[in-house]
């Protein structure tokens, strides 16, 4: 070694045992005196450590992040080419809402396009049921609680709101429809009051409890009837999902509901996205509809023959106003009737509208169509002489009339005047050379009047009446029918009849929609109504004459229908009543109809009043009033100008040998 180099460390090794020499005896003890002697050791070389293979390590790790990718391209594969559109209508239901724009419910006007029906702003009252369990609304009885507080201001039963704040697996529910901004005004002010204090108890260490904190609103729309229950039997209502549920809300529903609208934009943590994009279909307004009633003429109609039916304890009565020129309907009331804006007032047998469903035998009012037959017929004339008897045998029956008589000597127009059943029967068996031949002829005068069909007027549950085949007329039918009893009819179809007679023999469908006018304030007339000739104008002109004799005459049954300044024509009935019920003849249905003035006719009237119970029950006497005070009314709002000239003033008796 030399003198640059620096020594060599010796690295020590595993020490080892030391083996004894082969064949060398080992010796059992050292003596003490003599010293071991060492035998150099030689210097050895340093013992390396070797570490495993890290390929078998690797390959394994690589194996293992071989498969890993391999399932998140495979992955990836099946998100972004197999179920790519499922995972994005996924995606795009959770990021992006979707609400509905109701569309604004059109207007009921009348002809002068007052509001009869209306929509107003409203509110959905709603809730989350998850703020109001006791782990979020840090209250044990929140729902009970929030229901004490909302039932009477929502008119609500407290346990019914109880039941829906407690509501599983759901984060809405509607507590209720259609409420007035007032109401929602009332529960945001409670919301306030309880937040205030929630704040204030959390700052004093509380539960800082706040059990309205979970109720919400919806902006919506509510139907109100400006004018209560005026026109209700016409209007109908709006059930509680907003569709027409009745009247011409629920057959032009499709007109004045318009199409919901939809809007659709991004949201996070239910909150709207205002830097997201976002579509919007807007809502198209349901269209007007203006009718063609006269709101004050209604308010007259309906006002009369309310107070009347209350006087005469009756079951219902209907009153229909009619322009002879148009068809239009004017009024069509009836009584008892309903407040659309509170149903759970309004009693189930008021709700329709008794004036085109109801049907009853007309009694004397259908002997105009009798003599319209008679007379387009030429089988006999105002004048022509009928001797009627007190009793008149025919079929198996004995007829008689309202009161009981000597002979009478009357003309056809006598008949008519003093609404006699057995001077009808012998006229209108003229009309064929047989009974069954008369029958025949009759019935085509009464189906081209409109009796046993519909009317026109395409309203929901409105009755054709009833009117049997000539050959299927019974014995007694056969001569019943002439004077009103063994048929039939609603309301609008006996006024129907009338407004021909005064139309000059023109039946004109009755209207009760004038137009529609849309979103862009074009207003589109309604279709016009179908016309057809059922009489000749003569005829139609003798008619009316011999309904001036009813009122006007001494003699006659309508003397209360007289309006002064005017002429008037008119028809008394006093018919036995088909109680619904027993399906018996029990009571009395009394009418009044007639048109003025009466030689140039403008306005139809027609009153019914069923089963009055206290009081008359004639015609005449009921109606008669009802049916001068509604035609004052019409005639002076229509500025209808005072007949000039003086009624014909036909003979009613004739007297015998002449």
């Amino acid at each position: 070694m030399s003198a640059q180099e620096p020594p060599r460390r010796r690295v020590p090794g595993p020490t080892r045992p030391r083996r004894p020499q082969s064949g060398a005896a080992r010796p059992a003890s050292r003596p003490a005196s003599r010293p071991a002697t060492r035998r150099p050791t030689a210097l050895r070389t340093p013992h390396t450590i070797r570490l495993g293979s890290p390929r078998p390590r690797l390959r394994l790790v690589g194996i293992g992040l071989t498969l890993v990718m391999l399932a998140f391209v495979v992955r990836l594969l099946q998100v972004q080419a197999v179920d790519a559109s499922t995972f994005s209508a996924v995606a795009s239901k959770n990021r992006y809402a979707s609400y509905t724009l109701a569309a604004e419910r059109g207007d009921i006007t009348d002809r002068k396009g007052v509001a009869l029906a209306t929509s107003v702003d409203a509110y959905d009252i709603t809730a989350d049921p998850s703020m109001f369990t006791p782990k979020e609304s840090k209250a044990p009885d929140a729902p009970e609680q929030a229901a004490a507080l909302l039932a009477p201001i929502l008119n609500k039963d407290a346990k019914e709101l109880a039941d829906r704040l407690r509501t599983k697996n759901t984060r809405y529910v509607v507590l209720a429809r259609r409420q007035t901004p007032q109401v929602w005004n009332q529960i945001k002010d409670l919301k306030r009051v309880f937040a205030d204090k929630a704040t204030a108890d959390k700052k004093n260490n509380g539960p800082g409890a706040n059990v309205l904190a979970g109720i919400f609103n919806e902006e919506s729309s509510k139907r109100v009837y400006p004018n209560g229950s005026l026109a209700a039997g016409i209007l109908g209502y709006v059930n509680a999902e907003g569709n027409g549920g009745g009247g011409l809300e629920s057959s032009l529903d499709d007109r004045l509901a318009g199409r919901d609208g939809e809007v659709t934009y991004a949201q996070s943590g239910g909150r709207r996205v205002p830097t997201a994009g976002s579509s919007e279909k807007p809502a198209v307004p349901g269209q007007d509809i203006e009718l063609t009633i006269d709101r004050d003429i209604q308010w007259a109609a309906q006002s009369a023959i309310t107070e009347q039916v209350e006087k005469s304890q009756a079951d219902r009565g209907y009153v229909i106003v009619q322009d002879t020129r148009t068809g239009e309907v004017l009024a069509m009331a009836n009584a008892p009737g309903f407040d659309p804006n509170d149903l759970t007032k309004a009693r189930s047998t008021a709700m329709g509208n008794a004036a085109l469903q109801d049907v009853y035998e007309p009694g004397s009012t259908a002997k105009v169509m009798s003599m319209a037959a008679v007379l387009e017929e030429k089988k006999a004339t105002p004048g022509t002489h009928v001797t009627v008897p007190n009793r008149l045998h025919r079929g198996d029956r004995l007829f008689k009339d309202d009161i009981d008589h000597p002979t009478w000597y009357l003309t056809l127009n006598g008949v008519l005047a003093k609404s006699s059943n057995i001077g009808t029967i012998l006229a209108t068996g003229q009309l064929g050379r047989t009974q069954p031949e008369a029958n025949k002829v009759l019935h085509s005068y009464l189906t081209k009047f409109g009796l046993g069909r519909p009317t026109g007027l395409n309203y929901p549950g409105e009755s054709r009446g009833i009117l049997a085949a000539p050959g299927d007329w019974s014995t007694s039918q056969q001569y019943t029918i002439p004077f009103g009893q063994g048929l039939s009819l609603n309301a609008m179809q006996a006024a129907s009849v009338y407004s021909t007679i005064a139309n000059g023999g023109v039946r004109i469908e009755p209207t009760l929609v004038r137009g529609f006018k849309g979103p862009d304030g074009r207003f589109t007339p309604a279709p016009a109504p179908e016309k057809s000739r059922v009489i000749s104008e003569d005829t139609a002109r003798t008619l009316a004459q011999m309904l001036e004799s009813v009122v006007d005459d001494q003699e006659g049954t309508g003397t209360k229908a007289k309006i002064p300044g005017y002429r008037v024509g008119g028809k008394t009935g006093t018919s036995n009543r088909v109680d619904p019920a027993t399906g018996r003849y029990k009571g009395y249905t009394a009418s009044f109809a007639g048109f003025a003035p009466a030689d140039n006719p403008r306005i139809t009237v027609y009153c019914a009043i069923q089963n009055p119970t206290k009081g008359s029950y004639f015609g005449g006497q009921i109606c008669g009033p009802i049916y001068k005070k509604v035609m004052e009314f019409a005639l002076k709002t229509l500025q209808v100008a005072p007949t000039g000239t003086a009624p014909a003033g036909l003979p009613v008796t004739f007297q015998p040998g002449q």
